[in-house]
């Protein structure tokens, strides 16, 4: 059940750093953040007639109806003189909004790391703690990401709530799909940041399940080794048994000093055996 939960784990987490790094980065990469129209309301017959459309993203701001249709401009240049903007605080919308570019960059370089370490780590699972670097970079990458969705919202508003206030004055923003796509990437990555640090705990904890009590474990070999050789370089601790020719030798002692001198005879006598 533990393996099963395990493996679980590890294929949602890549699930989730996939499509996290996915779709922030369609969203980085297109210009539907934000779609803005402004035009006049007609006493008439109370209808709208559009003077400008546009849509949004990090890099280039795009007009689909007014003056410059079909224009695609990058947003550093947007007010050029020849681009009829409407009102002063369409175009202010659309210089505040670029303080919040930086944060999604962070986070889409951020999500790329984590999720390279993250199957790293999935490849080489014995290397617990690539698992933990890896959630702790995709939580990081999504607090990047809605730190900038933050500060982009908040500009906008910011400016919609300067803008005068007319009856014949017409103006409607909403945020696109990429700003959606951003939006669901942060869900996931956070997803995934917390799933690989859970990931880390279980394998953490099968880790010390499975390693042996240190009382098992064998003598090293340096160890004998050097207590052997310490007996060596000592010698006053030395036990230095006796050897066979010692032995032979305290035995001939011990045989010399107990037999009995042999008997000699006095010089003047002398045992003939002849006859006479």
């Amino acid at each position: 059940m533990s393996n099963c939960s395990s493996r679980a784990l590890t294929l949602l987490s890549s699930v989730f750093g996939a499509c996290g790094l996915l779709l922030v980065g369609i969203a980085v990469s297109t210009d539907y953040w934000l779609y803005m129209e402004e035009g006049i309301v007609l006493q008439q017959n109370q209808t709208t007639e559009i003077k400008m459309a546009l849509h949004a993203g990090l890099w280039r701001v795009c007009f689909f109806a007014g003056r410059e249709k079909g224009r695609c401009v990058a947003s550093e240049y947007f007010l050029e003189p020849e681009i009829n903007l409407v009102t002063e605080n369409t175009e202010n919308i659309l210089k505040t909004v670029r303080t919040a570019t930086p944060f999604p960059m962070v986070s889409l370089f951020l999500v790329f790391t984590a999720f390279v370490i993250s199957n790293i780590g999935h490849i080489r699972p014995q290397r617990t703690i690539l698992a933990f670097v890896s959630g702790i970079f995709f939580i990081l990458s999504g607090l990047s990401l809605v730190v900038g969705l933050v500060l982009y919202i908040s500009s906008i508003n910011d400016e919609v709530m300067n803008r005068p206030s007319g009856s014949e004055q017409y103006f409607h923003y909403r945020y696109g799909w990429s700003f959606a796509f951003a939006a669901s990437s942060f869900l996931l990555k956070e997803g995934a940041g917390v799933m690989s640090v859970y990931l880390f705990t279980k394998r953490y904890a099968e880790e010390e399940m499975y390693r042996p009590h240190p009382a098992f474990y064998r003598p090293q070999p340096e160890r004998l080794l050097a207590d052997y050789s310490g007996q060596f370089l000592h010698p006053e601790v030395w036990h230095r048994g006796r050897s066979p020719s010692d032995i032979s030798s305290d035995v001939s002692i011990q045989m010399t000093q107990n037999y009995p001198p042999a008997i000699k005879y006095p010089e003047h006598m002398h045992i003939s055996t002849s006859p006479c």
